[in-house]
């Protein structure tokens, strides 16, 4: 199926602009409840006015199209739709959204960017061109982008987007040498890391973590904690099924899922038995291997990823280009030389060897200061 034409920048006006950015806007609505679906917001405009307005909330629900032409009733006949993502052209969920707008009328529609899910992929797009509605494509595509940077990454990747969150003194530590790191941050950066969880299909951590902190990875104190589909995923990586299965996280509401690549029957049973999904996966360097984790979550429609761990792990994931983006949350105070680095990074001896990030966002979060980096060249 041939793609339709991208329109290039300059053929959309001030007011397309503005609508796309409304669409966005709503879309964000979607942002810890869409999931797996991507999050897309709807604008209907008829004679410089909007008419409907809709966003996609929830799997299985009315996509954002369809709210906005409910709103929009008969106005939606002649009207421009502006629509965060490539309507969809296939029957899943919900019916197909292009028909939808095809019955309704619409005139023209604008979309920020195709669908890259293969089962639309420039469908939704087609069909609206050939039932003679004008479609114009690209306007705000980075910003789109960004909103469904997990969505995208599952469907172009085949694994989910991995943010690495880590916590850590001024001089870099995350613990003292006894392993004492409660708390490095203050209680406004602990929050902020429950926004991100709440966010996030998965969150995932290490053996040596679970054993040290018995966390119970789920979102608390947060907004949206009861607005949730479901709670994240907690995924752990254990290679040898050291898990108690008396540990918090196999004790939480939710999916609780152990990589691993040992076949110790009984060690499997036990943990089943508390509650634990055990997944065996391929191995790199005796451990489990990270990215056959990922990939295996992108099969199960894990859109996005929150790493909660130690050194190891995070050296681990940074130097086999497995971050998408680093969550750095620095406090303002010392811990010494004693104290446990904030990642594990065996052989850098040049500065050519170094891993360089660029800055994303950085802000004051109460005393502490966060950092949202990604690799460069990304």
């Amino acid at each position: 199926m041939t793609e339709p034409t991208r329109f290039a920048r300059d053929r959309f006006d001030e007011a397309d602009d503005h609508y796309m950015g409304l669409a966005l806007e709503l879309a964000d609505a979607g942002l810890y409840t869409a999931r797996p679906n991507p999050r897309v917001g709807c604008v209907l405009v008829r004679d410089g006015a909007i008419v409907g307005r809709g966003c996609h909330l929830r799997a299985g629900e009315a996509h954002a199209e369809v709210n906005a032409l409910r709103q929009a009733g008969d106005l939606a006949t002649g009207a421009t739709a502006y629509i965060s993502l490539e309507p969809c052209s296939h029957h899943g969920r919900t019916p197909p959204c292009a028909d939808a707008l095809i019955t309704a009328g619409v005139s023209r529609v604008v979309v920020a960017m195709a669908d890259p899910n293969p089962r639309v992929a420039g469908g939704g797009l087609a069909r609206l061109a050939q039932n003679g509605i004008a479609v114009a494509v690209g306007l705000r595509e980075a910003q789109a982008r960004a909103l469904n940077a997990g969505f995208i990454s599952r469907m172009e990747r085949r694994r989910p987007w991995l943010r690495l969150k880590l916590a850590a003194s001024l001089d870099g530590r995350t613990a003292m040498a006894s392993g004492e790191s409660k708390w490095i941050t203050g209680a406004a950066a602990r929050a902020d890391v429950h926004d991100w969880r709440a966010r996030s299909c998965a969150v995932m951590t290490g053996i040596g973590t679970a054993l040290a902190d018995d966390p119970a990875l789920t979102v608390r104190d947060h907004p949206q904690a009861d607005n949730l589909p479901s709670q994240p995923a907690r995924v752990l990586l254990d290679t040898r099924l050291r898990l108690s299965p008396t540990a918090r996280l196999l004790a939480q509401p939710g999916r609780a899922v152990v990589y691993t690549i040992s076949d110790d029957g009984p060690r499997v049973a036990t943990l089943r038995d508390a509650g634990a999904e055990v997944r065996v996966v391929a191995s790199a360097g005796g451990r489990v291997d990270p990215l056959a984790v990922l990939e295996d979550l992108a099969a199960q429609e894990i859109n996005e990823v929150l790493v909660e761990c130690g050194p190891v792990l995070a050296g681990y994931l940074l130097q086999h280009g497995l971050v998408d983006e680093l969550l750095l949350y620095q406090a303002m105070h010392l811990l010494g030389d004693d104290a446990r680095p904030l990642a594990h990074l065996p052989g850098l001896e040049h500065m050519s060897e170094r891993l360089s990030l660029r800055l994303l966002e950085l802000r004051q979060v109460g005393d502490d200061v966060f950092f949202r980096l990604a690799p460069k060249g990304e």
